[in-house]
């Protein structure tokens, strides 16, 4: 069971900057994203992999602090409660030097079965791997 941190490093990019010189809001939630899916894929045995995909039924997110061109950030996420179709999530992104925090993000995610595209049940398994307590 991984109920610790997951972390992923990222490289501020050019196409990452808006007009105000600074990481754009959408870039932070892409950032998210992919933390959740590299978490997913380091722990998720592969035929639940294959099974079930996640798609973002929410996002919860406070801005701290400006992410600027060159800068490396730290995207940490880890679980949270959850429920038949909403499972918790919770993620910082900070500067990698200075772990000043720059965003704390909730988003809550829902499984979904790949082949009909539906929300699914997920297995024991996947609910014990993501999710600290399971909400009847």
């Amino acid at each position: 069971m991984s109920k610790e941190r997951f972390s992923i490093t990222i490289r501020v990019e050019p196409e990452d900057i808006d007009m105000l010189g600074h990481v754009n809001n959408v870039v932070y939630l892409r950032w998210v994203q992919e933390a959740a899916m590299a978490h997913w894929s380091a722990i998720a045995p592969v035929d639940e992999q294959e099974k079930l995909i996640w798609v973002i039924r929410r996002h919860e997110i406070d801005y701290k602090r400006p992410a600027l061109l060159g800068d490396t950030v730290l995207v940490r996420t880890w679980i949270g409660n959850a429920s038949r179709f909403a499972f918790d999530r919770h993620t910082e992104i900070v500067h990698a030097l200075s772990l000043c925090p720059l965003a704390i993000v909730r988003p809550v995610l829902c499984p979904i079965d790949r082949k009909s595209g539906r929300p699914t049940d997920v297995s024991p398994a996947i609910r014990k791997l993501f999710s600290v307590e399971t909400l009847q």
